[in-house]
C-alpha cells in the first residue's frame, strides 16, 4: 500500500505542481493569439477599474454626468462611512460562512456521488445519473416556492440555514467530478486494492489527491456562485438583519438609499476583492481542472 501511495503522492505533485520546463519554454512565447487577447483583457478590466476608482472618488463626482473616469482626488470617505455606519463586518461573515461551508459540502458530497457514478457498478447508474443532468435544465426560479414551503415546514426560514442548505450540493459539480474520475486510469486503484486498500482507502488516500485541479476549479465555481448570490439569500433570509449576506445589503441599498452611492460602490469594490484573491490564488488548478474530464464521457 505504501509503495502506490507514494507512487499516487509523486504523481499528485506532478499534477499540481508548476509546468514542465517545455511548457514553460512555450509561455514565453508570443502569438498571434496574444495580440487578439490582449485588447479583450483590457475591454474586461475597464468595468472593474472603473469600479475601483470610484470607490475613491468624492461624492459629487459619483452624481456628475457621466461621471470621470479618474477621480480630480482620492479620498476614503465611502469606506469610512461604509465601516462606521453600516455592519459590513456582519455581512461579510455571514457571507463567508455561507460560502465555505458550501464549498466544503459540495466537495465531500459532489467528490463521493461522482466517485459513485464513474466507478461503482449498481443498478439504475446511468438513468440516475441523466435524471441529475437534468435537473440542471430546470430554471431555478420554478423551484423557489416549493423550496420556500418546504423550508417553511422545516423551520429553516430566516436563517443562515435557509442560505446554506440549498447549496449543500449541486449537479454540476457531481457531473464535473465524474468526468475527473473517468479520466484517471483505473489501474492505480487495481494496483491499491492488490496492496489491501478497501474503497473508502482507494477513494482518499488513492484518487482524491489526484483530483486537486479538478477540486479546486470547482470550488473556484461554487465560492463565485454562492458569493455572488442574491436571489437565495432574498428569499429565504428574509429582512433579518444578523443572517444578511454582503450582496442583499448592498442590493437594498440601491434600492431605499439609491443616493448613498458612495458607501455602494465601496462595498461593491470590497465584495470583487475576496471573489479576485480566492481565483488568483488557484488559478494554476482552474483549465487543468476543466479540461482534465474532457477525454472521457
Amino acid at each position: 500500500m505504501a509503495t502506490v501511495i507514494d507512487r499516487v503522492s509523486q504523481t499528485g505533485r506532478e499534477v499540481a505542481g508548476s509546468p514542465a520546463g517545455g511548457d514553460r519554454r512555450r509561455r514565453r512565447r508570443l502569438s498571434g493569439w496574444h495580440f487578439v487577447l490582449l485588447p479583450v483583457a483590457v475591454l474586461f478590466l475597464v468595468p472593474f477599474l472603473q469600479m475601483a476608482l470610484a470607490s475613491f472618488s468624492p461624492a459629487k463626482e459619483l452624481l456628475a454626468f457621466p461621471p470621470p473616469f479618474i477621480p480630480s482626488h482620492f479620498t476614503v470617505d465611502g469606506y469610512v462611512k461604509l465601516f462606521a455606519e453600516t455592519d459590513i463586518l456582519l455581512w461579510l461573515r455571514n457571507t463567508v460562512i455561507v460560502a465555505a461551508t458550501a464549498i466544503v459540502s459540495n466537495i465531500v458530497l459532489c467528490s463521493l456521488a461522482g466517485y459513485g457514478f464513474a466507478r461503482l457498478k449498481f443498478a439504475g447508474r446511468n438513468v440516475g445519473f441523466i435524471v441529475i443532468l437534468a435537473t440542471i435544465m430546470i430554471p431555478t426560479q420554478l423551484l423557489m416556492i416549493p423550496t420556500y414551503i418546504l423550508f417553511a415546514k422545516l423551520g429553516l426560514l430566516n436563517g443562515l440555514g435557509a442560505a446554506i442548505v440549498p447549496w449543500l450540493a449541486t449537479a454540476f459539480g457531481i457531473f464535473l467530478m465524474r468526468q475527473f474520475f473517468l479520466s484517471l486510469p483505473s489501474e492505480l486503484e487495481e494496483a491499491g486494492a492488490i496492496d489491501g486498500c478497501n474503497r473508502w482507502q482507494i477513494f482518499f488516500r488513492i484518487v482524491l489527491p489526484l483530483a486537486t485541479p479538478a477540486i479546486a476549479s470547482f470550488a473556484i465555481f461554487q465560492f463565485i456562485w454562492v458569493w455572488n448570490d442574491l436571489l437565495v439569500a432574498l428569499i429565504f433570509s428574509g429582512g433579518t438583519q444578523d443572517v444578511a449576506p454582503l450582496t442583499q445589503r448592498l442590493a437594498e441599498m440601491v434600492g431605499s438609499r439609491g443616493q448613498e452611492w458612495e458607501r455602494l460602490t465601496a462595498g461593491a469594490f470590497i465584495s470583487i476583492i475576496i471573489p479576485l484573491a480566492v481565483f488568483f490564488g488557484l488559478q494554476r488548478y482552474f483549465v487543468r481542472g476543466l479540461l482534465a474530464g474532457s477525454t472521457k464521457g
